[in-house]
């Protein structure tokens, strides 16, 4: 996708100072009211006097106040994004307090653009009267810079093995590049939302919920799917000018459906890898101990009792339940 040559971002780098303009334009109200009133006070001449008189007016009560909408407050980590007229005017960045042209607007699409009226109404316990409080939310026309965290709803979601998995992720990004933010998109916070949902879709079908071999999964190989999440999402959202800083997952588990079956499937597996683990120990120690009474000469066994011996030694050692002794007094043979 290209960008026009509107979503390149401007920035104004040195704005004019707000205080020295809210003062010198003050103190020049200030003498237009009291020209104002010198040319009524004072015997002059007719043209004179009604050129003191429009001037003054026109500066005093119309120019010097309209300026006055030119200042502009802008804190840390905030940025102004300002249009002349329907063009993209510039940006300014830095924080502070600012004069600008006063026929400029700022705008940030994802600000609630229609000031809201709330009326409660509330009822007293000593009379039957109501009163009625009124809350007005003026709009936010500032963009944030700082590091925001977006957390959307958890998602039904089918892994690569077409099992559906409930889960959920935090993304941390900012805005980097506001021209982008604001004429690229329709709502950048909107859009980053839709698309880390699509992301998320498109990397958890590639990988399955758990493994029993090497291979990534879900659930062991979490850093490498926020690590595919944070990449995929990137590409998504380069052209809202957002950068992605941090991409986890918070919550992973198989849907209720089939939750229950997955359960005993896993403790299937976890019950033949730890049966494994036992034999494997056991026939180890059967080999040492075969091993050891040949070379001390403790006794010697023919192979019938041999794998007598290895039976015994295996059922003892491989047994849920403990051996039970028993003294043999008479003769192995």
């Amino acid at each position: 996708m290209q960008d026009s040559a509107y979503t390149q971002e401007k920035i104004i780098a040195h704005p004019a100072s707000g205080m020295t303009f809210l003062l010198i334009n003050s103190l020049v109200i200030l003498l237009c009211i009291g020209i104002f009133i010198l040319s009524i006070a004072l015997n002059l001449s007719p043209l004179l006097r009604a050129v003191l008189m429009i001037g003054s007016i026109l500066y005093g009560f119309i120019i010097g106040p309209i300026l006055y909408i030119g200042l502009k407050i802008v804190k840390p980590n905030e940025a102004l994004v300002l249009t002349l007229f329907g063009k993209y005017y510039g940006t300014i960045k830095k924080d502070g307090f600012f004069f600008v042209n006063p026929f400029v607007s700022a705008v940030d699409p994802a600000s609630n653009n229609e000031s809201s009226a709330a009326v409660k109404t509330e009822t007293k316990s000593d009379s039957s009267k109501t009163g009625t409080a009124y809350s007005i939310q003026l709009p936010r026309k500032r963009i944030s810079l700082k590091a925001m965290t977006l957390n959307n709803d958890k998602q039904k979601v089918n892994d690569a093995s077409g099992n559906p998995i409930i889960i959920g992720v935090v993304v941390i990004w900012k805005v980097i590049d506001t021209a982008k933010a604001v004429f690229s998109v329709d709502n950048y916070m909107d859009y980053l939302s839709i698309q880390c949902d699509s992301a998320l879709r498109n990397v958890v079908r590639l990988f399955p919920y758990d493994s029993e071999e090497d291979e990534k999964s879900l659930r062991g190989s979490s850093k490498e799917v926020a690590q595919d999440l944070l990449e995929e999402l990137q590409q998504k959202v380069d052209v809202a000018g957002i950068e992605i800083l941090e991409a986890r997952i918070t919550h992973l588990s198989y849907a209720p459906e089939i939750a229950a079956a997955m359960l005993q499937r896993q403790q299937a597996s976890a019950i033949i890898a730890a049966r494994q683990k036992i034999v494997e120990g056991a026939v180890g120690m059967v080999e040492m101990a075969l091993q050891q009474l040949s070379q001390n000469n403790v006794v010697e066994l023919d192979e019938e009792r041999k794998a007598a011996m290895v039976s015994n030694l295996l059922v003892v050692l491989c047994g849920n339940r403990d051996a039970q002794p028993i003294v043999n007094s008479g003769s192995i043979y």
